[in-house]
């Protein structure tokens, strides 16, 4: 029996994997502690987006391995960058995510049986329903530590969403490093018919949000994905569809799978299918092949689609990538694009957040906020603050009917709206 800390660096795939390398050792025996001083084992799951991340990764795995008995570096970092582990001089085993909990304590944990663990933090239950991507970036580092995609059949999934709803979850959170490519390793695309059948064939009030789906993935199933959409409202009116780029030169530099008319065909489809939603993507600013004819075509993508979530990332050469070694544009440069993008962005989210102001939303409350506060999800995923959470006696996992009284760019603020009483009959005189 070993007493082992855990920490989790990234996006909610990560989270998951910890939480399936928490829930084996607790089958075992094993039991989690507050810190790594009182631990025999620590369990670092790492994260690599950009050279930042890296640094702050290794700083803190010599910190644990000085502060700890054993060390165990898992996650995207150390898979694809594991010799920068070794090269820094740190004592630790580097494992993938499924070989963790039978290294703990030299293999006496044994493997998890077939049973489905709920995976659940606070209302919301994570659910990877895929691990791996289909995709072959030049820039990307993360596919070296997750491999092709692998695909768990869909009544596999089901079941282990029944299970976190079940257990207590009100949002599901469907995660994977591309989430649009589910089942293509098994010769079909299979994300409609999972969506399907979690929101009919699973009794309770809950949510779905489905995680980041890249566009070459989605484009194939784009009308069929947009039709479940709008059939169920228990999906979350939400996609995330990283562009990366309003260029068609620079996007097969990149080696992306889709083209710029293919992602405006997405965009265009949830249109005309759904009237009120949330579109997420990201833009990478400074590929080194990226020109200023380049940057303003992505730009012009950017107000043109007008998505309502922008994730912009300045290029930042990863070792071992095809894009390492091209040659990079200067830092300045990269920062004014950056800098441009960014304040185009933020005026964009303000004024659809804006037009919410005055209107009536649906929302699930997701988890507590700062002070007497609530955040809360309506149903195109968009945040909304409640205060004063107490006095209108919401707490997470709760759903409400709220009026939005105000924003502040990238969320807004809403009063519940009381339910009105019942009309009553007209009395006879």
């Amino acid at each position: 029996m070993a007493r082992y800390h855990i920490e989790t660096y990234g996006c909610t795939s990560n989270r998951g994997e910890s939480r399936a390398i928490e829930s084996a050792l607790r089958d075992a025996g094993h039991y989690r502690v507050d810190g790594p001083e009182e631990a025999d084992v620590a369990i670092m799951n790492t994260c690599t987006v950009v050279e930042k991340t890296e640094r702050n990764m290794l700083r803190r795995a010599k910190e644990l391995e000085a502060e700890t008995a054993d060390l165990i570096i898992t996650g995207c970092m150390a898979l694809a960058q594991g010799n920068d582990f070794r090269e820094e001089g740190i004592d630790a085993q580097i494992l993938h995510w499924d070989d963790v909990p039978t290294a703990v304590t030299n293999g006496e944990c044994p493997t998890p049986g077939p049973g489905v663990e709920p995976v659940l933090d606070g209302v919301v239950g994570i659910l990877p329903i895929a691990r791996g991507c289909m995709s072959n970036c030049s820039y990307c580092i993360t596919k070296f530590a997750t491999g092709r995609v692998d695909s768990p059949s869909v009544d596999e999934n089901v079941e282990k969403a029944r299970a976190l709803v079940h257990a207590g979850a009100k949002e599901l959170r469907i995660t994977g490093q591309d989430t649009g490519v589910y089942g293509w390793d098994k010769g079909d695309r299979k994300l409609p018919e999972l969506l399907d059948r979690i929101c009919t064939e699973i009794d309770g009030e809950f949510r779905v949000r489905v995680g980041m789906a890249n566009p070459g993935g989605v484009h194939g199933i784009r009308e069929e994905l947009a039709d479940v959409f709008a059939r169920h409202d228990k999906l979350y009116n939400f996609i995330h569809a990283p562009v990366q780029s309003g260029s068609d030169e620079v996007l097969e530099h990149m080696r992306r799978q889709h083209r710029v008319d293919k992602f405006r065909d997405i965009v265009e489809t949830f249109d005309r299918e759904l009237a009120y939603w949330t579109l997420s993507t990201d833009f990478i600013v400074g590929y080194p092949t990226e020109t200023d004819e380049d940057h303003e075509r992505s730009m012009e993508l950017l107000r043109e689609i007008r998505p309502e979530k922008v994730n912009v990332t300045r290029f930042s050469k990863r070792p071992g990538t095809d894009a390492a070694d091209l040659k990079g544009l200067g830092g300045t440069l990269k920062k004014e694009r950056s800098k441009e993008m960014s304040e185009a962005k933020m005026d964009i989210v303000a004024a659809a957040y804006d037009e919410m102001v005055g209107t009536e939303r649906e929302v699930l409350v997701v988890e507590e906020g700062t002070g007497d506060s609530v955040k809360c999800r309506d149903e195109a995923y968009r945040q909304i603050i409640v205060q004063n959470a107490t006095d209108h006696g919401l707490e997470p996992g709760d759903f409400a009917r709220v009026k939005v009284t105000a924003h502040q760019t990238v969320y807004a603020f809403a009063e519940p709206v009381d339910a009105q009483p019942e009309p009553r009959e007209p009395t006879v005189a």
